[in-house]
């Protein structure tokens, strides 16, 4: 007998994965691919979408013939701060831009200027100033830099709603992607923000993330979901059934602090460090900040691997040396003390004063550590009634990060999650009602208290 599942492909900048959730929303299957980014139209480094699309074809209609599953659903989550653009035929127009191109010196701060300048408008839209990386001010690059492909496009997309798209065909909106720091979300009045209407541009009205739609593109009537952006959805499982206030730290390429309990306003402070507002899926502000964390630690770990000539993954076999840890916090030595460089690797730190590379590594962490630190500490309110960390994601394995994280906060209780892939099965969740009647289940979200340094 078949077992019913939800299909979601889950679609980070590095890993690429399908992955089948029961009726119990436990893990069923999952296969996991890496695609070579390849040069977009201007020569920068991008998704190889072509290849993508193909393979979520390849891979779904494989999977829908398996006998094994009955399929009841399929969603998508996706990383944010990027957008597709579709022609009135249907044809995406141009490459999926990556979101670390560089915004043209000059070209958006007419829309600052225009809506009370750019503090105003950050706080306004909840969003940093960060160029590319928001997201809504790419359609006014488009609009500006390539006018003759502005000019075919009829549906502005994000990224998850373009994979529904490919599926459903139908143009789709939704909130967790437009209040990702993409400039485009009015917060104060919580609509759209007027520049989009000053320069012609049109988006669809938002819907909720369980709207479903048929597809026409697979032979089934399968629901498909509209998609939902990775970071909104990772804390979908903790928000189901939660007795105390928490932080949620979703760590990967970006270390996410999310606190859906700090009701706050941004600060000029705040915006100028990297803070934000995400949109929940029920539309509530979760203030956010974010670090590039994985991206400085793969960078640095593989200097580091290098200068002392060992194997790549090195650092996955470092046992975690709390006496280490404690010398370490009174050394005096420093990664970043002169706050992380553009290329996010230090070269000022003398490495020979190592004596090996397990014990670089325990400074590279702890000095990591305390960039996350100062992170947390922009989204945790004055009246500080936190009461819980919740770290999931890749760090929640690396034992020194948990460690130093846990010493940092005595007055919390800090917790690892076991519960791997919370991007993908919040995008399941949000759609759980594909399965028919029948209430989610409770879920084991896998704690483990993390023991800080005596």
């Amino acid at each position: 007998m078949s077992t019913e599942v939800i299909a979601v492909f889950d679609i980070g900048k590095t890993n690429k994965k399908i992955l089948l959730f029961n009726k119990e929303l436990n893990l069923e299957y999952v296969e996991e691919r890496k695609f070579p980014e390849i040069k977009d139209d201007d020569g920068f480094e991008c998704d190889d979408i072509d290849a993508i699309e193909e393979w979520l074809f390849t891979t779904f209609n494989k999977l829908l013939s398996n006998e094994k599953y009955d399929i009841k659903g399929l969603n998508f989550s996706t990383y944010g701060a990027s957008f597709a653009y579709i022609d009135a035929d249907g044809n995406r127009l141009t490459p999926v831009y990556n979101y670390l191109k560089t915004m043209p010196e000059g070209l958006v701060e007419p829309v600052y200027e225009a809506f009370g300048g750019i503090e105003e408008f950050s706080r306004n839209t909840a969003s940093p100033a960060l160029g590319f990386l928001n997201s809504g001010l790419q359609l006014l690059w488009l609009k500006k830099q390539k006018p003759e492909i502005y000019a075919k496009t009829k549906h502005f997309v994000h990224f998850p709603q373009y994979l529904s798209y490919l599926f459903t065909g139908e143009a789709t909106s939704e909130y967790t992607s437009i209040g990702c720091h993409t400039a485009l979300w009015d917060f104060d009045n919580m609509k759209y923000h007027p520049w989009l209407g000053a320069e012609g541009i049109q988006l669809p009205e938002p819907i909720s993330n369980s709207k479903t739609f048929n597809s026409e593109k697979i032979n089934a009537n399968i629901p498909v979901g509209i998609g939902i952006h990775d970071s909104s959805s990772s804390i979908v499982p903790y928000l189901i059934d939660y007795e105390d206030k928490f932080i949620l730290l979703s760590t990967g390429t970006w270390c996410i602090s999310m606190n859906p309990f700090n009701e706050e306003p941004l600060t000029k402070e705040q915006l100028e460090q990297d803070c934000l507002s995400f949109l929940s899926i029920n539309q509530k502000p979760v203030k956010s900040s974010r670090l590039f964390m994985g991206h400085i630690h793969d960078v640095n770990t593989k200097k580091l691997t290098d200068f002392f000539n060992v194997p790549e993954n090195s650092y996955k076999k470092v046992a975690t040396n709390r006496e280490l840890i404690k010398k370490i916090k009174t050394n005096g030595i420093k990664f970043f003390a002169d706050g992380v460089p553009e290329d996010y690797i230090e070269n000022k730190i003398e490495l020979s004063q190592f004596n090996s590379f397990e014990e670089a590594y325990h400074q590279l962490m702890l000095d990591l550590s305390e960039l996350c630190i100062n992170a947390i500490s922009l989204i945790i309110p004055k009246t500080d009634d936190i009461k819980k960390i919740y770290i999931s994601g890749g760090f929640a394995k690396n034992e020194i990060f948990t460690t130093y994280i846990a010493t940092n906060y005595p007055d919390k209780k800090v917790y690892t999650s076991e519960l791997d892939n919370a991007t993908a099965l919040g995008a399941a969740m949000v759609i759980y009602d594909t399965f028919g009647e029948g209430s989610k289940p409770s879920l084991d979200l896998g704690f483990n208290e993390c023991t800080p340094l005596d």
